[in-house]
């Protein structure tokens, strides 16, 4: 049972949410609750329960082609200020200081301080990557940036086993990625971004884009530099036209769903006025949530890997001026209140991800009583249902509150999926039902309209641009 809290009120007059992590294992259902109640916007919000329906296979001349992009390094970042920089210069610590040391003086030019966009860099000292489809004509002044996802690491031994994979190194990665779903160059199964720029950032540091620091144990280094990935690869854009922009979205799934959240503002910032800039996160609405066992092991997760990877300080600040606990706005629906870009939310009431790992982790379920229904949710017991209905409660609740929001925006399905968009026979296929008898994406009348939905080959598409780019 969890115990009572207090509330005190912040610098901004919003409650001061407490550390319960260090007092209790969880919020309390109030504790929880949102602030405020409104009528939720018919045009913003669909909250469908989905039956799942067979379908025979596409037609062989409906196989979509596939498109690859290869990548591009973006070297510079890497540069700590030595090598071609300055050829003869280093850097020694005095007294905690970082002081430019010179070899010679007469014959090198000043010496110089790295940038903060220098070292953007992965988990091992790899640069940082992106794959780039350029847009054309109507479309060839808007841009699409997606996040890749990957899970995270949050302590010295998992970042420095991730540093030895894909996850945590450029060196390691495939070079030419396919780009479907979302990304996709063809009309008919992208029809309103499969002209515009498309971008793919490459997830190489194991905090959501969002780390700046570093750990040394002798001669090894993990370096946990999201935070200057991203502004390396935005600066590489700026001068590849997306200073000119005049539509960005910007998107991701799962873990870069999750960064969505937090650079949606900054983009904004960053762009400035005269572009418009909105923000699609897909299965990045992680929730803070107890699992059947009564723990709550995704805070004490979150908040080693804000510790380790030096997070806090990129953090939302009027988030953290709302808590006695920092690292809590690196869960979404902390953080929802005091975004002011607008942003669209689609997740699946039934998250995968966050059933297997995160609700009923293996941990809760040392018995595996859990095993058949996780592989097959037709296999789950009446008992299993009814505690999964969970899940879905504590998704709806955390999204209450953004109830009424003009800025906000969501489909909320109940598909045992995790990541919609970037998967073409989840993000628009051709043998896909409709609703209201239209006749595909060109059948639709309005924004307001969505497509509908089937678990197996469903269209979530829904007139993204539509309702993320106008109606919010």
């Amino acid at each position: 049972m969890a115990s009572s809290l207090s509330f005190s009120a912040s610098p901004s007059g919003r409650p001061l949410l407490p550390c319960p992590f260090l007092r209790s294992r969880f919020l309390s259902r109030r504790a929880m609750a949102p602030r405020r109640r409104r009528a939720w916007p018919a045009a913003a919000v669909f909250v469908a329960a989905v039956v799942a329906v067979g379908f025979a296979a596409e037609a062989a001349d409906m196989v979509q082609e596939r498109l690859t992009v290869g990548m591009t390094i973006v070297a510079d970042a890497a540069s700590t200020g030595a090598g071609k920089s300055t050829p003869r210069s280093f850097f020694r610590s005095r007294g905690g200081v970082c002081v430019c040391m010179c070899v010679s003086p007469r014959r090198d030019p000043p010496c110089f301080l790295p940038s903060p966009l220098r070292l953007a860099v992965c988990l091992d000292g790899s640069p940082p990557a992106y794959h780039l489809h350029r847009g054309s004509g109507a479309g060839a002044r808007s841009w699409l940036l997606q996040f890749e996802g990957g899970g995270w690491c949050n302590d010295v031994r998992s970042c420095a086993d991730r540093a030895g994979t894909r996850r945590g190194s450029t060196r390691l990665m495939t070079k030419v990625e396919v780009f479907s779903g979302i990304l996709s160059n063809l009309p008919s199964r992208n029809p309103d971004f499969y002209n515009w720029n498309r971008v793919k950032l490459r997830y190489c540091d194991g905090g959501s884009f969002s780390g700046d620091s570093e750990y040394r144990n002798g001669s090894s280094v993990l370096y946990f530099r999201g935070q200057r990935i991203w502004d390396a690869i935005i600066t590489d854009l700026l001068q590849k036209g997306l200073a000119k922009a005049k539509n960005v979205l910007l998107s991701g799934c799962s873990a870069g769903g999750l960064a969505t959240f937090f650079h949606c503002d900054s983009l904004k910032e960053r762009l400035g006025g005269a572009t418009t800039v909105k923000c699609l996160s897909d299965a990045g609405f992680f929730l803070d949530l107890t699992d059947i066992s009564g723990n709550n092991n995704m805070r004490k997760f979150f908040s080693s890997l804000v510790s380790l990877q030096g997070v806090q300080k990129n953090l939302n600040k009027d988030c953290q001026n709302s808590t006695d606990c920092p690292y809590l706005c690196f869960f979404p629906q902390y953080a929802l209140p005091d975004i002011r870009t607008p942003y669209f939310i689609l997740n699946s009431a039934y998250d995968v991800y966050q059933f297997h790992h995160i609700f009923v982790p293996p941990s809760s379920d040392p018995g595996g009583q859990w095993s058949r229904c996780k592989m097959d949710p037709g296999a789950c017991s009446t008992s299993q249902i009814a505690t999964i209905q969970g899940l879905r409660s504590a998704m709806l609740t955390s999204l209450k509150q953004i109830e009424g929001k003009p800025e906000a925006g969501m489909f909320i399905n109940s598909c045992f999926a995790h990541c919609q968009s970037e998967l073409q026979d989840t993000w628009f296929a051709p043998d896909s039902p409709m609703i209201h008898d239209k006749d595909g994406i060109s059948g639709a009348q309005s924004g307001n309209e969505f497509f509908s939905i089937s678990c197996r080959k469903m269209v979530i598409y829904m007139y993204i641009l539509l309702i993320a780019l106008q109606i919010i």
